[in-house]
């Protein structure tokens, strides 16, 4: 394997770190690799031609004083393929804080379970404020450009998707709502080209919805007013309609008050669903209230007749109890699927009764959800999701769920292999909506080695087809994409796609 080292990131993590989420399958990388030409085990079908990309929590300085692990910051990993090959490359996002950690050679704001008050600098991102925006949770691509978002809101940076260089900030010609920013999980029509966003704060009217038309500009922004501040993670839409959400996890306004941001789940405060026209006003929201939980990924959307059906992972239990324990165990308990027990579950919105029709389409506890894209806003059959290892948030299985038939096909990786949020690839000339791959990244810590594996999607339960060997063992990460080359410029003429993109 012929390895071509990038860059490297100053780090001033200890020697001897022993926290869980730092090491292990969690260890970050500091280093910047490029392989123009993996080696690869089986053989790479020549119809599975795009990206795979995947952020990474990946931090290289300690905490002020205490490190919750989305407060790392972004580097995106690539495999591409194309005419039976694959390249691969990391490199960090740009972020504004991640520069100005590097210069100052250490922490400069307070991460999630921190104080903000005790910040270093009382500057920042964030739908709270004084954070680092690092860009490090969710990936898309638009317009032919990768985008790396932050959870709690904060700039989308732009990337090359092949070289993963950092290419500036979204500024959609002047009119990027840059006093809240954009929250993780903007979507993608891949019909229209249109990409979806939505935003929060403490500050009313807590919540702002928008559209980015297919040539880069702000189209439509709306408020979407709340009873108070809000933390909604994803959304989703149809051909005709956005949904958004006000679920009952949210900060305490007790706590808020004083300047801390505890969250609490309200169990008796319904959840409330809020149906827009794509391009419609606030005064066009039709809300639904459902059962009380907290949805963290919706998986798709679509209408039927007169409703709208809604598939995410509904959460038995969206607050575990702490049971006591370290500060770190009382933490973790939100990062762990099989105490807060997300389940596929279906909302129906009817929108003319203004009713809501719930129902469960499955006993397993998966998450992480995703989609053949091309069915995005449509009706879909198939989901692929994660299942996770019991006490940690690592991803040790797959599921193809059947939402028609109820049926379910299951992988599992082997103890000590974890894998990324699985993207589904649809071959060239695919028929069907299964008829294609799914692709993840995995880090195996029997043999200290990371691989991106290949599946038919049609037949998960075979095991992977092709496994793409990668230089290092990559730290587990966050949320992933497929663009196909179709969707990036230049891709089908460049003699290397690893390279020679024109953005």
């Amino acid at each position: 394997m012929e390895i071509e080292v990038l860059g490297r990131a100053l780090s001033t993590l200890p020697a001897d770190d022993d926290h869980p989420y730092r090491t292990g399958p969690w260890r970050p990388q500091t280093v910047e690799r490029r392989v123009a030409d993996c080696e690869v085990i089986g053989d790479l079908p020549t119809d599975l031609d795009g990206v795979y990309l995947r952020n990474t929590e990946n931090p290289v300085h300690p905490a002020v004083s205490i490190y919750h692990p989305f407060d790392g910051d972004g580097m995106v990993h690539v495999v591409g393929f194309r005419d039976g090959k694959a390249f691969y490359s990391n490199r960090f996002v740009r972020t504004d804080g991640f520069v100005a950690e590097q210069k100052a050679g250490g922490p400069l704001w307070s991460g999630l379970a921190e104080d903000p008050a005790k910040s270093p600098t009382q500057t920042g991102w964030g739908a709270r404020g004084r954070m680092k925006d690092s860009s490090s949770t969710d990936v898309v691509v638009h317009n032919g450009v990768a985008l790396t978002s932050f959870y709690q809101c904060g700039d989308l940076y732009r990337l090359n998707p092949t070289t993963l260089e950092t290419l500036g900030k979204a500024g959609w010609n002047g009119r990027f709502p840059s006093d809240v920013g954009v929250s993780a999980h903007p979507k993608v029509d891949e019909h229209t080209g249109e990409m979806m966003f939505f935003n929060y704060s403490t500050q009313a009217p807590f919540m702002h919805y928008g559209v980015v038309d297919d040539e880069d500009n702000l189209v439509h922004y709306v408020d979407v007013p709340l009873p108070g501040p809000r933390l909604p993670h994803d959304m989703a839409f149809t051909e005709n309609y956005a949904i958004l959400n006000d679920l009952p996890l949210f900060w305490e306004p007790e706590a808020l008050a004083a300047g801390k941001y505890a969250a609490r789940f309200h169990k008796d405060i319904p959840s409330r669903l809020a149906v827009i026209p794509r391009k419609g006003n606030t005064s066009d929201i039709k809300w639904f209230e459902a059962d009380p939980t907290y949805v963290l990924h919706w998986v798709n959307a679509y209408e039927e007749g007169e409703e709208i059906v809604l598939d995410g992972f509904f959460q038995m239990d969206p607050e575990p109890p702490s049971g006591g324990g370290t500060i770190y165990q009382r933490m973790f308990r939100f990062l762990d699927n099989e105490l807060m027990g997300p389940k596929l579950h279906r909302w129906r919105l009817n929108l003319r009764t203004g009713q809501t029709r719930e129902e469960r389409l499955t006993e397993t506890t998966s998450e992480f959800g995703m989609i053949n894209g091309l069915h995005g806003g449509r009706r879909h059959r198939y989901a692929y999701a994660a299942t996770a290892l019991p006490g940690w948030f690592l991803f040790n299985g797959l599921v193809k769920h059947d939402v028609e038939t109820g049926n379910e096909e299951h992988y599992k990786f082997g103890e000590g292999v974890f894998a990324s949020e699985t993207a589904m690839a649809p071959r060239v000339g695919s028929t069907g909506e299964d008829d294609g791959y799914l692709v993840t990244l995995v880090s195996d810590m029997n043999r200290d080695c990371s691989e991106c594996l290949v599946f038919d999607a049609a037949r998960l339960a075979d095991g992977p087809i092709a496994r793409v060997q990668l230089p290092e063992r990559i730290s587990s990460g966050t949320h992933s994409t497929w663009a196909p080359g179709s969707a990036i410029p230049d891709w089908a003429t460049a003699d290397d796609p690893a390279t020679a993109i024109g953005l």
